[in-house]
């Protein structure tokens, strides 16, 4: 168990060097992916470190796409692409618990758990970088009212498409890496991702923290606007910010997905 911790460790370095030099991760945001990779590669192995690796890389990419198109919409949003501590830990810290219980309490429906965690943030990662780019105006998930894009709670068909192509994909690496085979694996991948990403909308539409800038006279997840003032609180809980939105839906979508498991199995 030590060496796979130390292969952990050693691969999760590299990645985050490399990660670090691109600009996908600020310091604190590479301290978080060592520890998230080191844990999820060294207890979990192979197979769950994969799918880390292929939401960490897919996710990485899709921030750079379209980077002017998108750059109106970045305003609203808490973070930036280029991930810190708290994003790291909020879409890869559940998932590295559960590969540590895993080891802890062995049980069959671990990596059930773990296909919908990593789903959920996929999915929730896709349909923020492509479903911002949708030529349609978001709908609340709420109350079905068209809202800005970029808008917490909004959803547009685009946007859920991608969602659950993005939880899909997730399930499609571990049905292949893993025990249940590749049909399960995207059905849980795709069905918890999904759902996961949705329960994301809809904290973000009730209970997420929202503020609003009274110089630019526009809504916006941060404090501290773009543009320097200090926004004022409208809606929400002060201490439900984005990364504990994604922290939430990931269990959620871990747990959905342990339900598919046991329906499947």
């Amino acid at each position: 168990m030590m060496t796979q911790v130390l292969n952990g460790f050693l691969l999760s370095s590299l990645i985050t060097m490399v990660a670090l030099r691109r600009g996908s991760l600020s310091p604190s945001g590479g301290v978080g992916a060592l520890i998230v990779g080191t844990m999820t590669f060294g207890f979990g192995g192979w197979a769950w470190g994969s799918l880390l690796g292929v939401f960490f890389v897919t996710s990485s990419l899709l921030s750079h796409f379209k980077e002017e198109e998108k750059a109106a919409v970045a305003e609203k949003f808490d973070k930036g692409h280029e991930r810190d501590l708290g994003q790291a830990l909020a879409n890869g810290g559940v998932g590295s618990a559960a590969a540590l219980l895993a080891v802890v309490w062995p049980e069959g429906w671990w990596y059930a758990f773990f296909i919908g965690v990593m789903g959920t943030v996929n999915a929730d990662t896709w349909a923020t970088e492509l479903g911002t780019l949708s030529r349609r105006r978001p709908r609340l998930i709420t109350t079905g009212k068209q809202v800005e894009v970029g808008t917490s709670g909004g959803i547009s068909v685009l946007g859920t498409v991608v969602s659950l192509v993005g939880g899909a994909v997730i399930g499609l690496f571990g049905g292949w890496l893993g025990p249940y085979g590749l049909v399960a694996g995207v059905v849980m991948g795709a069905v918890g991702g999904l759902a996961g990403s949705l329960f994301d909308s809809l904290l973000g539409a009730t209970v997420q923290a929202n503020y609003y800038c009274e110089a630019c006279g526009k809504e916006t997840e941060k404090v501290v606007h773009g543009c320097g003032t200090a926004t004022r609180q409208v809606r929400g809980w002060v201490w439900l910010n984005n990364d504990m939105v994604n922290l939430a839906a990931s269990v959620v979508g871990g747990l959905v997905a342990v339900g598919v498991w046991g329906v499947w199995g």
